[in-house]
C-alpha cells in the first residue's frame, strides 16, 4: 500500500506531465488518476477484497465505479466559470491548496485569521491552515503582494489544486 506522501508526489508527477490517465494497482489495492480540462488531477481509489467473482462481475465494476466520477468533474467545470466571470484575474497569483482537506483561516477558533482582504504578505507568510489526516499543514502566501480576496469559506472542504486566495503581486 502506497503511503500518503507517495500518493501526493504521483499526484504532482502527473499533474505537470503531458499524462492524461494514470491507473497503479498492487496487491488488491488499485490507484486511477484522470486529467481535468483544467489540468488538475482526479485521484480515484478502489481496494478489491479477494472474493470469488465471475469474469462478467470483473468486468463491470470498474464501469459503474468511473461514471460517476465523470459526472462530478462535468458538474466541477460548469460550477467554476461562474465564480471566475467576476472580474479579470489574469494579472493575480492564486495560492492553491496542495491537498485535499478543510480549510481554517485561523489557528484557533477563537483567534484572528492569519490574513484579510488588503493584508500586505511576503513569500512565507502563513495564510490559512488546511487539515488533512488530523494534520494541520500551514499553507504559505509563495509570493510577496496583497490579498485581494479569500475565495474559500472557513470549515469549508477543498480539493487538490482549488483556489485559496488571490494576492496581487508587488
Amino acid at each position: 500500500m502506497l503511503k500518503v506522501q507517495e500518493i501526493r508526489e504521483l499526484i504532482k508527477l502527473i499533474d505537470h506531465s503531458k499524462i492524461e490517465e494514470f491507473t497503479f494497482e498492487h496487491d488488491g489495492s488499485k490507484i486511477k488518476m484522470k486529467k481535468n480540462v483544467g489540468g488538475s488531477v482526479n485521484v480515484v481509489k478502489t481496494v478489491e477484497q479477494p472474493v470469488e467473482k465471475t469474469v462478467t462481475e470483473v468486468v463491470q465494476k470498474p464501469v459503474v465505479q468511473e461514471a460517476p466520477v465523470e459526472k462530478a468533474v462535468a458538474v466541477q467545470t460548469e460550477a467554476k466559470p461562474e465564480k471566475t466571470e467576476i472580474k479579470d484575474t489574469s494579472d493575480l497569483h492564486s495560492i492553491t491548496s496542495p491537498m485535499v482537506g478543510t480549510f481554517y483561516q485561523s489557528p484557533t477558533p477563537d483567534s484572528d485569521p492569519y490574513v484579510k482582504v488588503g493584508a500586505k504578505v511576503s513569500k512565507d507568510s502563513i495564510v490559512c491552515i488546511v487539515e488533512a489526516m488530523k494534520l494541520f499543514n500551514e499553507i504559505e502566501a509563495e509570493v510577496d503582494g496583497e490579498i485581494v480576496e479569500v475565495l474559500v469559506k472557513d470549515g469549508q472542504l477543498v480539493e487538490f489544486g482549488q483556489p485559496l486566495f488571490l494576492v496581487k503581486p508587488e
